[in-house]
């Protein structure tokens, strides 16, 4: 039996949900003498939660954008792993100590989420004529791709922690 536009939605943000508590408590478990030390090519946990924050902020706006019929923001940034961008994105979301930035990614999540349950079932995964490079851009897709990210930030925190014992 095929799944309806609403079970979808209800599940791609339960996944959305579930994906961020699990990288939140995965950072929450780290000792506060790894908080700063950098893991991830340039980036530390914190960095990591800048990034969240960021991307929270940019897709809340890209889900508008799409939801319009226009291209995000954001594609106008686009190169190699979306390098330049996160290293923006790390820049102007990290800020306080670790608790402050936990708070942020709280936040900025919750916006987003909020925001995600008001737009009807059927919208979040139509196409609106959104392309990029030849890629359709859905409100879906854009969660999509922030969940599979989310996933490898992750593992990469838990490879780390473990690394650490």
């Amino acid at each position: 039996m095929r799944s309806t536009a609403e079970e979808k939605k209800s599940q791609l943000i339960t996944e959305f949900v579930e994906t961020r508590r699990a990288i939140l408590d995965a950072a929450a478990a780290l000792p506060p003498t790894a908080q700063d030390e950098v893991f991830l090519g340039v980036w530390s946990v914190k960095d990591l939660l800048a990034h969240l924050a960021g991307w929270d902020v940019s897709n809340l706006e890209a889900a508008k954008a799409v939801l319009a019929g226009e291209l995000p923001a954001f594609y106008a940034h686009h190169d190699r792993d979306w390098q330049t961008y996160n290293a923006r994105l790390v820049a102007e979301h990290r800020r306080g100590d670790f608790g402050e930035l936990v708070a942020s990614v709280v936040g900025s999540h919750r916006q987003l989420v909020e925001f995600l349950e008001t737009i009807p079932a059927q919208e979040l995964f139509q196409d609106q004529g959104v392309r990029f490079r030849g890629y359709k851009v859905t409100v879906a897709r854009l969660i999509e791709a922030d969940v599979k990210d989310v996933k490898i930030h992750h593992a990469q925190i838990i490879e780390f922690r473990d690394g650490k014992n």
